[in-house]
């Protein structure tokens, strides 16, 4: 971002004490993450006060900084009541400018799965065609979609942002801050239950997105999902459907089929015309993320040709997501394979996670380290026990209180409870035996990525497609 400690002022609508001073590189919540010519926002938070860092945020570069009280450091300073909010209105004000400017497409994803996997394909698919910008990880709240929005300049053509809730009114915060061309909806399932109490309500605060439109925007919506279909109502302007289901849609998949590694291939289609695509990513599932970025993609003005071959060079950018390793050599036992998608964990996602690991698995044993699924609310203990039920699997890892509910339900043929990730490892061990494949799940709270990161720890494993 190329601007003044004065305009950062302005834009806040807060006071500068200090000098103006030129705003040449990021804005950052991190002191860490600064450059010379930064600007460091200090956020105070549950764990730790951002005012402390900011020293460390000068001694790094930073030449402005956005607080709720001075602080007795000579650098430019911007005064404000609330700093998170503060940033909200930075990138208001920053995006303005940008659209100002010359034309630029503002996406927005969200969905209770699929967030993060459509937002790295479809980021992927416009970065092929133009400057794009879209977040990294899982930048999907107050803090990360305006940090994403401050990374765009008057070059950016696409503005990739995903957006996540845990309450009714998230998302309409976030689309007040980045007006969207384009809302992209893939499914309400059960992620996050607790902090809306009931599905109905989950689905109205989805469909905040799609009311967060601009006049002339496009709803994407997975036709596939009925509260999803039925957001067409709230769309101010066009609405593009997608089906892997083969429900009535504008855009579709045909044909589709599994490697022996659960990469999918499908005719990507629409009403004029098909094209194949082969996915290097893991899971069926993965069809309806690629149709979700197809049509955002189709919505931007790109052709079909482009977005399928696209589609079939982009891979997998985010860790602990359906990532396949084979021949992985670990505490004296060779697997066959370890499929680590531990970065989180919701009742449908883990539901895909297993059935894509058993086909993976075929004839070889497979063991699950299943973490428990937080943010459930009141249904929590019924829906381990839906999870636990269906998982066909040979030997269960429970990770957390929660997951003994999973573990109850299990057919497996041995299961073992452990506490927390280091007690899954330990049990891991003296578990495993050569050949089996082992698959990884849980929320992020569960710790079950830890013990990917232990399987996977070494560089002697051949990282698949």
């Amino acid at each position: 971002m190329k601007r003044s400690s004065a305009w950062v002022a302005q834009a806040v609508g807060g006071q500068l004490h200090g000098p103006d001073r030129p705003v040449t590189a990021s804005v950052e919540t991190d002191s860490r993450a600064c450059t010379p010519g930064s600007v460091y926002v200090a956020r105070r938070g549950d764990q730790a006060d951002g005012h402390d860092y900011a020293p460390a945020a000068i001694a790094a570069g930073a030449v402005c900084l956005v607080v709720e009280r001075l602080l007795d450091l000579d650098v430019a300073q911007v005064l404000v009541t609330d700093s998170t909010q503060a940033l909200g209105q930075l990138a208001r004000s920053y995006l303005a400018e940008l659209r100002a400017a010359g034309p630029i497409s503002v996406v927005g994803i969200t969905g209770s799965a699929g967030k993060t996997t459509t937002k790295d394909l479809l980021g992927q698919l416009l970065s092929s065609q133009a400057p794009t910008v879209y977040p990294v990880a899982s930048f999907n709240n107050e803090v990360g979609c305006p940090l994403t929005v401050l990374r765009a300049d008057e070059e950016t053509r696409y503005l990739v942002l995903e957006m996540g809730a845990s309450g009714r009114g998230h998302l309409t915060y976030l689309t007040s801050l980045a007006p969207l061309d384009v809302a992209v909806e893939l499914m309400v399932g059960q992620a996050h239950l607790g902090g809306f109490g009931s599905v109905e309500q989950l689905a109205a605060s989805k469909e905040e997105l799609v009311e967060g439109l601009v006049e002339d925007g496009i709803a994407v919506l997975n036709a596939d999902d009925p509260r999803v279909a039925a957001m067409a109502g709230a769309a101010p302007g066009r609405v593009l459907r997608f089906s892997r289901l083969g429900q009535s849609a504008d855009l579709w998949a045909e044909a589709v089929a599994l490697d022996e590694l659960g990469h999918p291939s499908f005719q990507l289609c629409t009403s004029d015309q098909r094209q194949p695509v082969s996915l290097q990513l893991v899971g069926i599932h993965q069809v309806s993320n690629a149709l979700a970025a197809a049509g955002a993609a189709l919505a931007v003005g790109l052709d079909l040709p482009t977005i399928a071959r696209e589609l079939s060079g982009a891979g997998a950018l985010s860790a602990h997501r359906m990532d396949v390793r084979l021949d992985r050599q670990w505490r004296g036992q060779d697997l066959l394979t370890v499929i680590d998608d531990a970065y989180n964990a919701n009742p449908d996602s883990m539901t895909s996670g297993l059935i894509t690991a058993r086909l993976i698995a075929g004839s070889h044993r497979l063991v699950a380290v299943l973490g428990e699924m937080l943010e459930l609310g009141p249904e929590s203990a019924a829906l381990h026990r839906q999870v636990g039920s269906r998982a066909d699997v040979d030997v269960l890892i429970g990770v957390g209180e929660g997951s003994r509910d999973l573990l109850e339900s299990s057919p497996a043929a041995v299961k073992h409870w452990v506490s927390d990730a280091n007690e899954a490892l330990d049990v891991l061990a003296t578990t495993i035996a050569s050949g089996d494949t082992v698959f990884l799940k849980g929320s992020y709270g569960s710790g079950v990525w830890r013990v990917a990161d232990d399987l996977l720890a070494a560089d002697t494993m051949e990282a698949q497609p």
